[in-house]
C-alpha cells in the first residue's frame, strides 16, 4: 500500500474527529448559553408578593372568643347590657345593644348572649361573636430565603390585621383564646424568567 494513502486516510480521521469535537462543543456551548441561572429572589420581594396576595384576596371574618375580661370590657363599651342574674351567681345573659348590633352578630343568631361558664372565673370558658366587618392579613418577620429544588421557599409569621375592627373590638380580642398570629411557609416558583407566589401553607 502507498505511504500517501496511509497518511491521507489518517488525515481525513482527524479532519473528521476535529469537525465533530467542534460540533459537541457548540453544541454544549448552546446548551450551558440557554441554562442561564435563576434570578436572585430577595426577602423584601418575597414579602412584597406576599403582602400583595393578602391585600388582593377579599379579607375573612375573624371570630372572636371573648373571655370573662372581654364580657366585662363590652358592658362598658355599650356592646352588650346585663339583662338576667342566676341563682348561682355566676351565669347571665347578655342582651347586644343598638350600637353592638352595628358591630357584631352572634353565630347561633338572636341578640342574646348566654353567659353559662362551669365555675366562677372560669379560665377555659369564652363565648364567640362574630364581627360585621372582615379583616385581613400581614405578613411580618420573613426569613432568609431557601432554595428547594427548583424553588424557592421563605417562612415568615402572619398577622390578623384588627385595623378594621372597632377599638372596643380590639381591646376584646386580646386574649389568649384568639390566635392572632400563624407561622407560614410560602414557596415561589419560576415562572418566564420571574419568580411568582405558587402556594401558601
Amino acid at each position: 500500500m502507498p505511504i500517501h494513502a496511509v497518511y491521507g486516510g489518517n488525515v481525513k480521521n482527524a479532519a473528521r474527529i476535529q469537525a465533530l469535537a467542534a460540533l459537541v462543543f457548540l453544541g454544549v456551548g448552546g446548551f450551558l448559553a440557554g441554562c442561564k441561572p435563576a434570578p436572585e429572589l430577595t426577602q423584601d420581594q418575597a414579602k412584597a408578593m406576599i403582602q400583595a396576595k393578602y391585600d388582593k384576596d377579599p379579607g375573612t371574618v375573624f371570630n372572636i372568643a371573648v373571655d370573662d375580661i372581654g364580657m366585662q370590657k363590652g358592658v362598658h363599651a355599650n356592646l352588650w347590657t346585663g339583662v338576667k342574674r342566676y341563682p348561682n351567681g355566676y351565669w347571665g345573659d347578655f342582651k347586644l345593644t343598638p350600637e353592638g348590633m352595628k358591630a357584631i352578630k352572634l353565630p347561633s343568631g338572636g341578640d342574646t348572649i348566654q353567659w353559662h361558664p362551669d365555675t366562677p372565673k372560669d379560665p377555659r370558658y369564652s363565648v364567640v361573636v362574630v364581627p360585621l366587618v372582615t379583616c385581613k392579613l400581614k405578613a411580618r418577620s420573613v426569613g432568609d430565603v431557601q432554595t428547594l429544588a427548583d424553588n424557592r421557599t421563605v417562612a415568615y409569621m402572619e398577622d390578623v390585621d384588627l385595623s378594621s375592627l372597632p377599638a372596643s373590638l380590639q381591646d376584646i380580642v386580646q386574649n389568649p383564646f384568639n390566635k392572632l398570629s400563624t407561622q407560614r411557609v410560602a414557596t415561589f416558583t419560576l415562572t418566564n424568567g420571574a419568580w411568582t407566589l405558587d402556594s401558601i401553607r
